[in-house]
């Protein structure tokens, strides 16, 4: 694995106020381009970046630097560093236990039931099977289909509950939303939905008309009547 330089921008903007250096010298060390660091020199390019030092952090040493001021054609070499981190593996196909691989077509055939929308691929990453297993299983070609039994892989312990759940969010990812016809879902009429008791009848104008004359009758009678009473208080 190549060493790189942390923070190139902040490192060089270090290099440009505390050393000598040519702008070239410490493009070259920290991969820009030399009128990147001439902006950095001028203070129109990256304002705001603390200087980082590299001596401090094991990336450069006092003598390394004083030999590129005192050669302009001389190119700075990165310190070997004190610890050795190691190089990340290749991540390849997910390693399933011996005493669990009897459970993989089980765990497949729940995923091809349940989750249509994952790919090949994406179950193959869950169960750590083949391509090939896949298809058997979804063809019902598989010499024990027969035997087969749809179990969860996150029960069976083959995946955790989270790789599941960020496969089904990638493959759900751009898919359209499923219609009304999909999902057996379909509006009622409102006669069915509101269950009511009785039946609505609007009344005919004639009743209306009959029911505001008789309004109209007792409002005059109830003044006659009060018309009665003043006159024989009046008499008394």
């Amino acid at each position: 694995m190549a060493q790189q330089l942390l923070m190139p921008k902040a490192t060089a903007v270090w290099l440009v106020d505390n050393t000598a250096l040519s702008f070239d010298q410490i493009a070259n060390f920290c991969k820009l381009h030399p009128l990147e660091v001439k902006a950095i020199a001028d203070g129109e390019a990256a304002q705001g970046i603390k200087g980082l030092d590299p001596i401090a952090t094991g990336q450069l040493s006092r003598d390394e630097i004083a030999r590129g001021e005192a050669d302009v054609n001389y190119k700075l070499k990165l310190l070997e560093p004190k610890v050795r981190v190691p190089e990340s593996k290749r991540r390849g196909p997910r390693y399933t236990p011996v005493s669990k691989r009897q459970d993989r077509p089980n765990a497949i055939l729940w995923l091809v039931r349940n989750h249509a929308e994952l790919k090949d691929a994406q179950i193959s990453r869950l169960v750590g099977t083949t391509k090939s297993t896949i298809e058997q299983i979804r063809e019902r070609t598989h010499w024990n289909s027969a035997n087969l039994t749809p179990m969860d892989p996150v029960t069976l312990g083959l995946c955790s509950q989270i790789d599941l759940d960020l496969e089904v969010e990638r493959a759900s990812k751009g898919r359209p939303l499923p219609t009304a016809a999909e999902l057996g879902a379909s509006l009622q009429p409102a006669s069915e939905t509101e269950n009511l008791g009785f039946s609505y009848r609007p009344e005919r104008e004639e009743e209306k008309e009959i029911d505001a004359d008789a309004v109209f009758a007792k409002l005059s009678s109830l003044k006659s009547n009060r018309r009665d009473e003043e006159d024989e208080d009046d008499r008394f």
